[in-house]
């Protein structure tokens, strides 16, 4: 992997939304957007590799996506288990380190053991952080790690005062990560949907009206080059 080039966000979160509607747009299955949309994610996460971002983080299913009809549910499940199965070997090769995000007990077996042995494999290579979100919810997140820190301190492990925010990150998933610097919404729907709600305090948004099956890496490359023309303050005032 090449270092990361001036201006480069180190980490970038993508809401990968619109498998549906291009579906619709194409008279298709929804499930058929959704497979479409994996090829688009293959491109997305060799550029990043290659490109140098540090971290890249995908919500592939949120924990309010089981609300959604059976077999749709069934194929993301189908097609969670054939992207572990199908690009591992790459990704590992590639020194991409994968981390998931939520909580994955709650996934069937198979895809269960599918992305804890793609964790495990990949948990020593340098490269690019992977991190897909799996039955995420920021929310649960935040009070899940509330409550580990609680722990701590109804154990007498930990005095609250001393609970700062260095403490409370490290009981997230992406405990160790830096935040996200840029979040990139495809379909242009403008809004967060429950992810990385505290990661993405100071991110830059982006908000494209392609939809994610369409999006190239001509869209992101276009995405990284706004996020390099952006003056970031960070509650700051410039001269």
């Amino acid at each position: 992997m090449r270092q990361n080039e001036a201006g480069m966000p180190r980490h970038v979160a993508i809401i990968m939304d619109g498998n549906g509607r291009w579906a619709k747009q194409h008279s298709l299955a929804v499930a058929l957007g959704h497979r479409k949309g994996v090829e688009t994610l293959r491109e997305i996460v060799r550029y990043a590799s290659d490109a140098g971002i540090e971290v890249l983080s995908l919500y592939a299913f949120s924990t309010e996506n089981w609300k959604r009809s059976k077999p749709e549910v069934a194929a993301l499940m189908k097609l969670i288990l054939e992207f572990f199965r199908s690009e591992i070997d790459e990704l590992h090769a590639n020194r991409v380190r994968i981390r998931i995000l939520g909580d994955t007990q709650a996934l069937p077996e198979a895809q269960r053991k599918a992305v804890a042995g793609a964790d495990l494999r990949t948990a020593d290579n340098d490269g690019l952080q992977l991190n897909i979100a799996l039955n995420y919810g920021a929310r649960d997140e935040i009070l899940m790690a509330v409550r580990a820190l609680a722990e701590q301190v109804s154990q007498g492990q930990l005095q609250p005062e001393l609970i700062d925010a260095q403490r409370f990150e490290a009981q997230l998933y992406t405990a160790g990560q830096p935040d996200v610097d840029l979040l990139i919404r495809t379909s242009g729907e403008y809004r967060l949907s429950n992810f990385l709600l505290y990661q993405n305090a100071y991110a830059e948004f982006m908000f494209p009206e392609v939809l994610w099956p369409d999006f190239t890496v001509q869209h992101f490359e276009q995405a990284l080059a706004d996020f390099g023309r952006r003056d970031r303050r960070y509650g700051g005032r410039t001269t």
